[in-house]
C-alpha cells in the first residue's frame, strides 16, 4: 500500500487475501502455535438457509478480534465454524416451497421425502457464507466445521439428553404453551418473547347471567373473543370486593369489581347506576351462570363447569375483576380449572387445530383461523345481547420468530427439562463468568435465570434430532437411549448410520415389563435450541471421542453473540452445562447490540432499508467496516443505526491517514537514498537511544498504548480499546508526522533524518502488530512493506544441515537453545544440532512471512517517559488554543503571525511548553513564542460564569440576586476565588462546582486575541505587516508548486527545476514575495530549489508540467522541467 498513486483499500485487501492463500496463512498460524496453552472458543452456529447480515458480520468481527489477539499473545486457538441445520427455519422454507399446510401433507409425501427436501437446502448459502466471512478477514476453519445434522453431533445430543433423563430432570407434561400455528408446533417460552409486535385487538365485556337470578349477570372482560366458545368457568379474587349494581338507563343488573366500574362506564362519575349489594369474591364461589355456548356443556357440565371459581392471580388493574376461563388457552385458566376438578391434565377442551383453525367442536365457527374468528363471535354475541361493551386497543403481541405468524397459548403435551429447581445454581454459575457489558449479565440475564421456567424441548416436527425415548402407549415404561451403540444393543438393529426420523422411527425395543410387546419411539424431535446448547460437547462428539481434548478446554475461554441470544443460545448453554457439570459453559462473553437500519428500524430485505454488505465491502473494504462496527455503541450492548457514510468516514479519518504515514515513510526513505546515498535499514540495537523530544514522546505514547491495549483486552473491553487505537493513529499522523516532516525529510542533516525515520519505523511496525487483530488487511499490507527494512531471518541450508547466519540471542535465549540441543542429541553436536538449527531457521523464516505470525508487542520499559508525555500534552493544548484563535479570526495557517504569548502560573507548565516552543512556532506559524506568568503585564482579567439553569435549581428564589451580583464581582475577587474555591455573592456562598472561572484579554489593542482552557491562556498577535504578508504569499506559492507536482504524478525523488512567469499582479504583492530575499529563502528551503524567472534559459530540457496558477488575485504561469 505504498505506491505513489491513490489508494483503493478493497483492491489492496484482495491482494492480501491472495497472499494469505499463497502461504496458507490460517493453517500455518495454527501449526506455529501448536504446543502453546489452549484458548478455547465456541462459535454459535448460524443457519445457512439465509445470507449473512450485518449482525452476523459484527459478531464475527468481535470473535475474530478476540481469537486473533489470543493467538498473538501466546495461545493456540482452534476456530471451527458451525452450522445449525435442523428445525423450524429449514422446515418453514420447505413448507412454503411445497405448499405444505399441516401434518397430513407431510404424512402424504412421507417423512423420508420431506427430510430429504430439507437436507437439500440446509447448506444452500454455505458458499456465500464462506465467501463473506473470508472477505471480512475472519480466520475460521470451514473445512473442519461441524453440522448439527451429522450423526456424530446428533449422538452427542442424545448423550446430553440421557444424562438429564437419568437424573430425573426430564418429564412429560400437558401444559399451556406458546404455539406457532405457522409451524404447527409449540415453542419455548424464551422463543415467545423474541418477536413482539404492536397489534390492534378487540376489547370486549361479555355478560354471564346467573342461573338462579337471570336478571343479574357477571361481567367478564377479554381481548380474545375466539376463546369464548370454550369457556368453562369464571374466576374472581377471593379477597376483592365486588358490587351488584343496577344500571338506571337499561334496568340491567351486573356484578363486577367495584374498583373497575370504568370497564362498563366511560365516565363513572356521570354514570347512572345504583349499588344494590356488595360481596367478597370468596362469597361468589360456586355461583352457577348460563354458558355462552353449549359446545362443552354435556361433557363438562357434570364436573362443575360454568361456575365461579376463586384464585389470587386475578388483578384489579384492568378488566372487570372477573376473568373468563378457557383452560385450553390460558396457563392460569388451565391451572385453576384442574384445581377445581373441571378438567384433567390431558382432558382439556381445545377446539383449535395445529394450523390455528377452529375445529368442528365449535360448529358455528368451524374452519375459521383463530384471529379471524373474533369478529363473527362478537357479532353473534351482540345479536344475542351478551356483548355489553365493545372496543379495540393496541398492545404488544407475541409472534412466531420463525414464521412471523401470531402465537397462541394452547394446551399441548410436551417434554420438559426441569429448570425451575435449578434457578439458584444457574444464577451462581452466571456470576462466575464475565460478561461485557456487565449490565446484561447482572440485570437482563440474571433476572431471566431467576424466573426461569421448565424448558419445553420437544417439537412436533420432522427435520431434527429425534428425542431418544422409546415408550409404551401409556408412558408407564420408558427407555432413554444415550448412544448408537446402546440403540443397537437394545433394539437388535445393527445397521444404524443415520439418526433422523426416517432412519430410526421404525426401530422398536422389546419391553422388559410386558414381554412380547415392544416400545416405540415418541414422535417428537428436539427443539433446535437444545442442539445449539449442546454444541460444546457435540462438536467434539463427546464423550465418544476427544474426551481429554474437550475436558481440558471446557468451559470456553470466550464466546460472543448478539443481545438477542440472552434468552436463546446463552441461556441454553447455561442450562445444559449447569445440569451436566454444575459449571458455567464459558468464562468470558461479549454481548453486542443490534444493528438497525439508518432510520433506527429493523433491517428489512423487503423494505431494502440498508446497503448490501458485499456492496459496502466492495466500496470501502473490510477493515473500514470492521472498525466502524466495533467503534460503535453495539460493543456496549446498545443498538447501532447503520449508516454507510460512517464506514466512509473511517476510510478518510483513520485508514487513509495511517496509510499516508507509511507512504510518507517510504517516500522519505527513497529520498534519503537519492539525496544522501543512505540505504535505510532498521537497527534494533538503537532502541532507547532517541534524544529528540518528539521521538521520545511518540515512542513513550506507543508503550502506553501497548500497556493499555493489553490491560483492556484482558478485560474484553473492546469499547475502550478501539477508541484509544484510533486516537493514537490520529496523534501519529496529525502530530508526530506533521510536526516532524522537516526532520523526516532530513532537512537538519542525514543523521537526524535517519534517527527520525527509525523512530517512525518502529512506531509503524509496532502499530501494525497492535492493529493486526482489528484491521488484519491494513496491518498485513503495512507489515509487508515494512519488513523489507528489518534484518532478514536465517535461511536453513538446502540439505537441512547448518543454517545461515544465526540471529543474535540474549543469554537466556542461548541457554534455552542449549537445553533443547542437549535433549535432542546429547551434547548438541553433529546432525541433531544441525537439524535443530535448520528447524529453528525454518520457523523463523515462516514467522517472518506475515504480521499475523508475529507476537503482540510487549511494553519496552526504556521508552516509558511520563514527563515527555506530559510536555507534549501541554504543547498540544497550547497549539489547539492557537488554532482556536486563528479559526475565530478566519486566519489560515499559511499566514504567519508575529507572536504567541502563553500565560500560566506554574513554572513547570511554562518550562514544558518552552522545551517544545519550536514545534509551537512551526505548527502555529508564529515568529515568536513568549512564556509568562505575569497576567497584569498582558492585561489579563477574570470573570465568573454560572450555568444559571443548574444553579437556579439549587438557589431557587435567590437566583435573580446572585445573577445580578455576579456581574458586579471584580476581576481581583474572581482571581481569589480561582485559588480558594469559595466566594460570597449577595450573601450566598458559592463553591467551585457552582461557578466557572474565565480568563480573558482586557486590553485595548485589537491585534491581541485570546483563548483559554482550564490550564492556560494564550494571547495571539494577529496584526500583519508587509514582511509577514510576503511570507504568507510565499507559502501560497509553495502550496501551488506542491499541488502541481501531485497533479503531474511526481514523487519526492524526481529532480525538477521550477520556472515562473508573472501574468497579472495588480498590487505587486506577488512579485514582491518572489523577489524579496527573505521570502525567496522560504521558497528555496521548502522546495529545495529556487523558483526561477522564466526569462532564464531552460536549454533543451523536457517540460513536465506547465499551468497557470492564482494567488490572492494575482496570476502566474508555473513550469516544471526535468533537472
Amino acid at each position: 500500500m505504498a505506491d505513489s498513486g491513490p489508494i483503493h483499500f478493497p483492491t489492496e485487501e484482495l491482494k492480501v487475501l491472495d497472499l494469505w492463500t499463497e502461504i496458507d496463512a490460517f493453517q500455518t498460524s495454527l501449526k506455529l502455535s501448536e504446543g502453546r496453552p489452549v484458548y478455547s472458543f465456541f462459535d454459535g452456529p448460524p443457519f445457512a438457509t439465509g445470507l449473512p447480515h450485518y449482525g452476523h458480520l459484527l459478531a464475527g468481527t468481535i470473535k475474530d478480534i478476540v481469537t486473533r489477539y489470543a493467538h498473538v499473545t501466546g495461545h493456540h486457538v482452534e476456530r471451527r465454524f458451525g452450522w445449525d441445520t435442523h428445525g423450524l427455519p429449514v422446515e418453514h422454507e420447505i413448507d412454503k416451497k411445497l405448499n405444505i399446510t399441516g401434518r397430513a401433507d407431510v404424512m402424504k409425501m412421507g417423512i423420508k421425502a420431506y427430510n430429504a427436501a430439507c437436507r437439500e437446502i440446509v447448506m444452500r448459502y454455505s458458499a456465500e457464507w464462506e465467501q463473506t466471512v473470508t472477505r471480512m478477514g475472519r480466520w475460521i476453519d470451514f473445512k473442519n466445521d461441524y453440522k448439527t445434522l451429522n450423526p456424530e453431533f446428533m449422538e452427542s445430543v442424545w448423550w446430553v439428553f440421557a444424562q438429564l433423563f437419568n437424573k430425573d430432570q426430564v418429564y412429560r407434561g400437558f401444559r399451556v404453551m406458546p404455539f406457532s400455528t405457522g409451524c404447527s408446533t409449540p415453542v419455548a417460552n424464551f422463543e415467545a418473547s423474541q418477536n413482539y409486535k404492536d397489534v390492534n385487538d378487540p376489547s370486549v365485556v361479555v355478560s354471564f347471567p346467573l342461573v338462579d337470578e337471570p336478571q343479574t349477570a357477571f361481567l367478564a372482560w377479554t381481548t380474545t373473543p375466539w376463546t369464548l366458545p370454550s369457556n368453562l368457568a369464571l374466576c374472581v379474587h377471593p379477597a376483592f370486593e365486588y358490587v351488584k349494581i343496577k344500571d338506571t338507563e337499561s334496568g340491567a343488573q351486573y356484578i363486577l369489581l367495584e374498583k373497575r366500574l370504568d370497564a362498563l362506564y366511560k365516565d363513572v362519575k356521570k354514570a347512572k347506576y345504583t349499588v344494590l349489594s356488595k360481596h367478597t369474591g370468596a362469597s361468589l364461589k360456586g355461583t352457577r351462570y348460563v354458558p355462552l355456548y353449549d359446545y362443552f356443556v354435556a361433557e363438562y357440565g357434570d364436573r362443575g363447569a360454568h361456575t365461579v371459581l376463586t384464585d389470587t392471580y386475578v388483578t384489579d388493574d384492568s378488566g372487570t375483576g372477573i376473568v373468563h376461563q378457557a383452560p385450553g388457552f390460558g396457563e392460569d385458566d388451565h391451572r385453576v380449572c384442574i384445581a377445581a376438578g373441571l378438567i384433567t391434565a390431558e382432558d382439556v377442551p381445545c377446539p383449535v387445530d395445529d394450523g390455528g383453525h377452529l375445529t368442528d367442536r365449535v360448529v358455528d365457527f368451524a374452519g375459521l383461523y383463530f384471529k379471524d374468528a373474533d369478529k363473527p363471535i362478537q357479532k353473534d354475541l351482540k345479536t344475542r345481547g351478551r356483548l355489553i361493551r365493545q372496543s379495540t386497543f393496541t398492545h404488544p403481541y407475541p409472534f412466531c420468530w420463525r414464521s412471523d405468524t401470531p402465537l397462541m397459548y394452547r394446551a399441548v403435551p410436551s417434554w420438559f427439562v426441569r429448570v425451575q429447581e435449578l434457578r439458584e445454581k444457574l444464577c451462581a454459575n452466571n456470576a462466575q463468568s464475565r460478561w461485557v457489558p456487565a449490565f446484561v449479565q447482572e440485570k437482563r440475564f440474571h433476572n431471566w435465570l431467576a424466573q426461569a421456567r421448565d424448558w419445553n424441548v420437544s417439537r412436533n416436527r420432522y427435520w431434527g434430532t429425534p428425542i431418544p425415548l422409546w415408550t409404551n402407549a401409556d408412558f408407564t415404561e420408558m427407555v432413554c437411549i444415550g448412544s448408537v451403540a446402546e440403540l443397537r444393543e437394545k433394539s437388535g438393529v445393527a445397521d444404524i448410520t443415520d439418526l433422523h426420523r426416517d432412519s430410526i422411527d421404525h426401530i422398536t425395543i422389546p419391553s422388559t415389563t410386558n414381554p412380547g410387546t415392544v416400545l416405540h419411539r415418541i414422535e417428537e424431535v428436539f427443539d433446535c435450541w437444545f442442539e445449539s446448547g449442546s454444541m460444546p460437547y457435540a462438536q467434539h462428539h463427546y464423550p465418544f471421542e476427544n474426551k481429554a481434548k474437550f475436558e481440558s478446554a471446557f468451559p470456553a475461554d470466550f464466546i460472543a453473540e448478539g443481545i438477542d441470544q440472552t434468552r436463546g443460545w446463552f441461556y441454553t448453554l447455561m442450562v445444559l452445562s449447569t445440569h451436566l457439570f454444575d459449571r458455567p459453559p464459558f468464562k468470558n462473553l461479549i454481548v453486542n447490540g443490534l444493528v438497525l437500519a439508518a432510520d433506527g428500524k429493523k433491517m428489512s430485505k423487503r423494505l431494502k432499508n440498508y446497503p448490501d454488505p458485499m456492496a459496502v465491502l466492495d466500496a470501502y473494504g473490510a477493515d473500514a467496516l470492521r472498525l466502524y462496527l466495533i467503534n460503535s455503541p453495539v460493543v456496549r450492548g446498545e443498538s447501532l443505526a447503520f449508516k454507510e457514510e460512517g464506514v466512509r468516514d473511517i476510510v478518510s479519518r483513520v485508514l487513509l491517514p495511517w496509510h499516508n504515514s507509511a507512504k510518507f515513510f517510504a517516500l522519505q526513505v527513497a529520498q534519503l537514498r537519492a539525496e544522501h546515498g543512505i540505504e535505510f535499514a532498521y537497527d534494533p540495537s538503537s532502541v532507547g537511544q532517541h534524544e529528540n523530544v518528539m521521538d521520545r514522546w511518540v515512542l513513550a505514547s506507543l508503550q502506553s498504548l501497548v500497556s493499555f491495549v493489553r490491560a483492556e483486552m484482558a478485560e474484553y473491553r473492546l469499547y475502550t480499546v478501539v477508541p484509544r487505537l484510533l486516537q493514537f493513529i490520529d496523534q501519529l499522523t496529525n502530530m508526530y508526522v506533521r510536526y516532524n516532516r522537516r526532520r523526516l525529510k532530513a532537512e537538519f542533516g542525514a543523521d537526524d533524518g535517519v534517527r527520525a525515520l527509525s523512530a517512525l519505523f518502529e512506531v509503524l511496525l509496532t502499530l501494525a502488530k497492535i492493529m493486526a487483530p482489528f484491521t488484519p488487511f491494513m496491518a498485513e499490507a503495512q507489515y509487508q512493506q515494512l519488513k523489507t527494512y528489518l534484518p532478514q531471518p536465517p535461511v536453513a541450508a538446502a540439505n537441512g544441515g547448518a543454517s545461515a547466519p544465526k540471529p543474535k540471542k540474549n543469554k537466556n535465549q542461548k541457554g534455552q537453545q542449549q537445553k533443547k540441543v542437549k535433549r535432542a542429541g546429547g551434547r548438541g553436536h553433529g546432525a541433531g544440532s544441525a537439524a535443530l538449527n535448520a528447524a529453528s531457521a525454518d520457523r523463523a523464516a515462516t514467522e517472518f512471512k506475515s504480521v499475523h505470525f508475529q507476537m503482540f508487542p510487549v511494553p519496552k520499559p526504556e521508552y516509558f517517559d511520563m514527563a515527555i508525555e506530559r510536555q507534549v500534552g501541554r504543547m498540544q493544548a497550547v497549539i489547539e488554543l492557537g488554532r482556536v484563535v486563528r479559526d475565530r479570526c478566519t486566519i489560515g495557517l499559511k499566514t504567519p503571525l508575529r507572536e504567541l504569548v502563553v500565560l500560566h502560573s506554574d513554572p513547570e507548565y511554562l518550562s514544558d511548553v518552552g522545551a517544545l516552543a519550536s514545534y509551537v512556532r512551526d505548527e502555529l506559524n508564529v515568529r515568536a513564542v513568549t512564556l509568562s506568568s505575569d497576567e497584569d503585564k498582558h492585561h489579563v482579567a477574570y470573570r465568573a460564569e454560572a450555568d444559571f439553569k443548574v444553579l437556579g435549581i439549587k438557589l431557587r428564589k435567590d437566583m435573580p440576586k446572585v445573577k445580578n451580583g455576579l456581574a458586579k464581582v471584580s476581576s481581583a475577587d474572581v482571581k481569589k476565588f480561582a485559588v480558594s474555591g469559595t466566594m460570597v455573592v449577595e450573601g450566598i456562598e458559592l463553591g467551585a462546582d457552582d461557578l466557572k472561572v474565565v480568563r480573558f484579554y482586557a486590553g485595548t489593542s485589537p491585534d491581541w486575541q485570546a483563548a483559554n482552557d482550564k490550564d492556560a491562556l494564550v494571547l495571539m498577535d494577529i496584526g500583519v505587516d508587509a514582511g509577514l504578508e510576503r511570507e504568507a504569499t510565499a507559502r501560497e506559492i509553495i502550496n501551488r508548486v506542491q499541488r502541481l507536482r501531485k497533479k503531474a504524478g511526481l514523487v519526492p525523488t524526481d529532480a525538477i527545476d521550477y520556472f515562473y512567469t508573472v501574468v497579472a499582479d495588480p498590487d505587486g504583492k506577488l512579485v514582491d514575495a518572489l523577489t524579496d530575499a527573505e521570502s525567496a529563502e522560504v521558497l528555496a528551503r521548502a522546495l529545495k530549489k529556487p523558483l526561477v524567472d522564466s526569462a532564464a534559459p531552460k536549454g533543451a530540457k523536457v517540460v513536465v508540467a506547465d499551468e497557470e496558477q492564482e494567488v490572492n488575485g494575482a496570476r502566474f504561469a508555473l513550469t516544471f522541467v526535468w533537472a
